[in-house]
């Protein structure tokens, strides 16, 4: 199969537009709620909560005994919010900083979660074949029933970030203003890292607990390199999250034995090096550019004032000594003279036939700071 015949069959194979589907409201999901992990810098929580959810998913199993879809994801995000409540209570109530913090729980969970895998393999169940894919996610194994259970969770989400639009807003930008302003800020906290748990949970079995954090995080930093506003971080972290399912989807599809997890955290890395480079502004492509514009601004400067005050000091500025001073200024190139001419600061017909216009007269004093010369 190749990306082509993959997007056709989009619309016509059942298989492919459940996988398809799942990944574009993972990616939906995941590209919202990482908008505010990044704000509040908590980048690094959804790592935490993403390696702590496997403990979840391994009591689910036991005391369930089936791989239900519903009871995976609610054991995973118990898991989840509990290591979020922990990493809270850490920094509370001792002198750890959040890094270290963050880093104890998702050690404890993660290890706790590896021994009850060790343990499940050893017990006599059929049904524990395939839970270890969790660990790097299998978008194969996606059941439309499992995609219905993603796209409710992603609504439910999407409708609470509206309902609470501007209090997360000011919450993510400033808590202590949002607290004088009367917001109940510990309400808010745990509704985003809820929210937060929810965007981790449903990409386990796609992407699984290892690479979730990325595809959280690595969309919102994309976004964030677009624009300032928040809606549009929030619009744009969405539409490359989904673009992130769907393509490394394709791509997967198309290749042999791509585990379709990694190529989709794949894919959203690349549109962030993309986003790093060539987005307007803040990209690196911007701002060497703008290094360069303010490099050339300032030679014209630097020119306009030497060949001011060449001509306030020098009676005859076509004398050879004044054109070696002229000739030695900094800038002092025929582009720079271009510049100057196009910008009507000064008349030239040669290097050295030229002169200051009024408008260039009046620019050269105001640089030099001879507003009262003659």
């Amino acid at each position: 199969m190749d990306l082509y015949n993959f997007f056709i069959d989009l619309f016509t194979d059942y298989t492919t537009q459940t996988i398809g589907l799942g990944t574009a409201v993972l990616g939906l999901m995941s590209g919202v709620l990482g908008v505010y992990a990044i704000l509040r810098k908590q980048s690094l929580l959804g790592d935490a909560v993403a390696h702590s959810a496997l403990p979840g998913i391994a009591l689910a199993f036991l005391l369930t005994g089936t791989k239900n879809t519903l009871f995976i994801f609610a054991g995973a995000a118990f898991a989840g919010w509990l290591a979020t409540f922990w990493i809270g209570a850490i920094i509370k109530n001792t002198r750890i900083k959040s890094d270290a913090a963050l880093a104890i729980v998702l050690s404890v969970f993660f290890g706790f979660g590896l021994v009850l895998l060790t343990f499940i393999q050893r017990i006599e169940n059929a049904n524990q074949a395939g839970l270890e894919t969790y660990l790097f996610g299998q978008a194969a194994t996606l059941l439309q029933q499992d995609v219905i259970t993603m796209a409710m969770i992603a609504l439910f989400s999407l409708i609470v970030v509206v309902l609470l639009w501007k209090e997360f807003k000011l919450f993510s930008f400033d808590e202590q203003y949002a607290k004088t302003l009367g917001f109940n800020t510990r309400f808010l906290d745990f509704a985003i890292n809820t929210l937060i748990v929810l965007a981790i949970v449903i990409g386990l079995q796609t992407v699984g607990v290892i690479l979730m954090s990325a595809l959280l995080i690595a969309p919102a930093a994309a976004a964030r390199q677009w624009t300032n506003r928040l809606s549009g971080v929030v619009v744009l972290s969405a539409l490359f999250g989904i673009l992130s399912g769907v393509v490394g989807t394709g791509i997967s599809s198309v290749g042999n034995n791509l585990s379709t997890g990694p190529v989709i955290v794949l894919v959203s890395i690349v549109i962030v090096l993309i986003s790093f480079v060539f987005a307007p502004g803040r990209g690196w492509l911007a701002k060497l550019i703008g290094k360069q514009k303010n490099r050339q601004s300032l030679a014209v400067s630097k020119l306009l004032e030497g060949l001011y005050q060449t001509c306030i000091t020098h009676q005859n500025v076509k004398h050879q000594h004044s054109l070696n001073i002229i000739k030695a200024l900094p800038g002092y190139n025929k582009k720079t003279l271009l510049t100057l001419k196009n910008d009507g600061l000064i008349d030239f017909t040669t290097e050295t036939e030229w002169c200051l216009t009024d408008k260039g007269l009046f620019m050269a004093k105001k640089h030099s700071g001879n507003g009262g010369a003659n």
